[in-house]
């Protein structure tokens, strides 16, 4: 799917999202923001921040730099960014070219968006080269079952997701994160193996 078609897919489903997503954040990724605000340092990028639902996990003093492909769902990050009382820099921008400097944060993460970049190898060279040296990539999302019925049922929902809004739910992310060059310090894989939490290091010391 092209990254037009993208911003069209999301920009349309924006004032429901938080809606949808809630119950599933429930069910199936419980506690994954929590693991991700507990593990930020310094100066943080949010890849594909969206209505901004990773807000509230952040320590309250951490500087949040947030990059959507979406402005309607970059509207609501805004609102929600006043409601919790938090400075954040929002700006729209596609994740495959960061609208940011080198080396210009110490933590990048991404959160159940992965799975729907056309291109996640070359998101994650972005991430990579946005991270100083020895800085943290954080990553959260859903993959391929461990278990044979679930991943054949995945690959089936992908014949209409993938088409429909480009959302994969067969890839597996820490391949490409091992591919871009990064230390991999942390995974964990729940629920019959379709949800996965990355800690990852960008080569080098900071």
């Amino acid at each position: 799917m092209s990254t037009d078609k993208q911003r069209r897919v999301w920009d349309r489903h924006a004032s429901s999202y938080d809606r949808q997503i809630a119950f599933f954040e429930r069910l199936q990724f419980g506690g994954g923001r929590e693991w991700l605000g507990a593990r930020v340092r310094g100066r943080v990028l949010e890849v594909a921040i969206g209505t901004g639902r990773s807000l509230p996990f952040y320590p309250a003093d951490t500087p949040v730099t947030g990059v959507d492909l979406s402005p309607r769902m970059l509207a609501i990050a805004r609102e929600r960014a006043a409601t919790e009382g938090r400075a954040v820099d929002l700006m729209e921008g596609d994740a495959q070219r960061l609208p940011v400097a080198d080396a210009s944060f110490d933590t990048v993460l991404c959160a159940l968006s992965l799975c729907s970049i056309p291109e996640p190898a070359v998101a994650l060279a972005e991430m990579r080269r946005a991270l100083v040296p020895g800085g943290r990539l954080l990553l959260l999302d859903h993959i391929a079952s461990t278990w044979p019925p679930i991943r054949a049922a995945q690959w089936l929902l992908e014949r209409v997701t993938i088409r429909t809004a480009g959302e994969h739910f067969t890839r597996r992310q820490l391949p490409l994160v091992e591919a871009a060059g990064f230390d991999v310090v942390e995974t964990e894989r729940l629920k019959a193996g379709t949800v996965e939490r990355i800690h990852a290091v960008a080569p080098g010391t900071s």
